[in-house]
């Protein structure tokens, strides 16, 4: 056997994967920068499973009592099933920053050595936590131009953190073998495509992001740690909670997607989705918009787009435009809102007038991302409620670095 196969002794305990069929013309993810619909499509609200966690069957309990007395453990999570560890993974492949994020969230981000697209995932919340960080510059970019095999050879990873029907079903040339060959001659993978919602071939159990992200604790072996910091989570909602105004009294929102700094068109998604990019709007209280008015969301299906005059028809109280988180508040207030301000038709939009039109957020996002985009959003929507930090930084950091 050779070394890197001796070093992590990983065993997929439940078989093949069932990925189902690949999907005729379906988009990858690829290619087109930040958060494009062409290259990223989101969810649109669909739900397709439940939302709860689960924990495995009957004989996964058993088998965790035995792997426990010898010193592994294993980790079960649709779809793939339960993988046992023989130790904890010093390198795992990401493809969606979300998982990257529970990794940094949970003192193992030097574990991650590559994500689908490193300009997609955000490590600027983290320059606020002493002692927190990633080096985003180490890591590989999983697509490029597509996805090859042999990158999962290359990277030599211990722990695919990706959901193998992710693969099959948005990159050309993945088959059910070739999941299987990495599966066996490489490491197996484990995760679950969290973010969206919409995606017909994903018809088992979805996971919440604190769901994933206690699953990735257990890879980890950090529970103590996604306790302490999942209590941390649960005091800042309960604050947000026990301060926002009355539920009738909270605006309503239009998400989309709207490219470049003089948009025309738009994609929209929905508020009400229940995919893990739209946590924190959830989480306030933000009305949907688009709730009654016959426009879908953007999808893998729905490809469709909207102009200022159908914003003009809807008028919703704000508006979240995303594509811009590259892009500060105040660069994005002089150049995407400037030019609505001036614009014949989204200048007499409510929202444009009221100055409710703010970036829209990143797709992927996992916990420590998803706080900071709380506190970002409960200041923006309610700024007299939430002027100041939401959260304590310096209590946070010391949660991520287990002190």
């Amino acid at each position: 056997m050779d070394d890197h196969r001796t070093r992590r002794q990983f065993l997929l305990a439940s078989g093949a994967v069932g990925a189902g069929a690949l999907l005729a013309g379906c988009t990858n993810d690829g290619g087109s920068g930040e958060g494009s619909p062409t290259a990223d499509p989101t969810d649109a609200g669909t739900d397709g499973g439940t939302d709860a966690g689960g924990q495995g069957t009957t004989t996964e309990s058993t088998e965790n009592q035995q792997s426990t007395e010898s010193g592994s453990y294993s980790v079960s999570m649709e779809p793939v099933g339960t993988v046992e560890f023989q130790s904890v993974p010093e390198a795992v492949a990401v493809y969606c920053p979300g998982y990257a994020d529970m990794a940094v969230a949970l003192g193992h981000g030097d574990a991650v050595n590559t994500v689908g697209q490193k300009a997609r995932y955000y490590t600027s919340y983290y320059d606020d936590l002493s002692g927190v960080s990633l080096d985003k510059a180490s890591l590989t970019n999983m697509y490029q131009d597509g996805i090859d095999k042999e990158l999962f050879y290359e990277l030599d990873s211990d722990l695919h953190l990706v959901d193998p029907n992710w693969l099959l079903n948005n990159f050309s040339g993945w088959a059910q073998s070739d999941v299987d060959d990495v599966s066996e001659n490489v490491a197996p993978f484990l995760g679950n495509t969290i973010f969206r919602r919409t995606d017909d071939w994903h018809d088992y159990q979805y996971y919440s992001m604190y769901e994933a992200f206690e699953k990735v604790a257990q890879v980890f072996q950090e529970q103590e740690r996604y306790e302490a910091f999942a209590s941390f989570h649960d005091d800042v909602l309960s604050t947000v909670e026990s301060n926002l105004p009355a539920e009738g009294e909270r605006p309503n929102a239009l998400l989309t997607f709207g490219s470049g700094d003089q948009p025309e068109t738009f994609s929209p998604y929905r508020i009400t989705g229940k995919g893990t990019n739209k946590k924190q709007f959830r989480d306030l209280g933000i009305g949907d918009a688009l709730e009654g008015t016959g426009i879908g969301g953007l999808s893998t299906n729905d490809r469709g787009q909207i102009d200022y005059e159908t914003m003009a028809e809807v008028d919703p109280d704000s508006i979240l435009i995303r594509g811009h988180e590259t892009k500060t508040e105040g660069e994005f207030q002089d150049t995407v809102v400037a030019f609505m301000e001036e614009h014949p038709v989204a200048s007499d939009l409510t929202a444009v007038q009221d100055g409710m039109v703010f970036r829209g957020g990143p797709i992927y996002e996992g916990p420590i991302q998803n706080l900071f985009l709380t506190e970002r959003f409960a200041q923006a929507y309610f700024p007299d409620q939430f002027s100041g930090e939401l959260f304590d930084r310096d209590e946070l950091a010391s949660v991520v670095t287990g002190n």
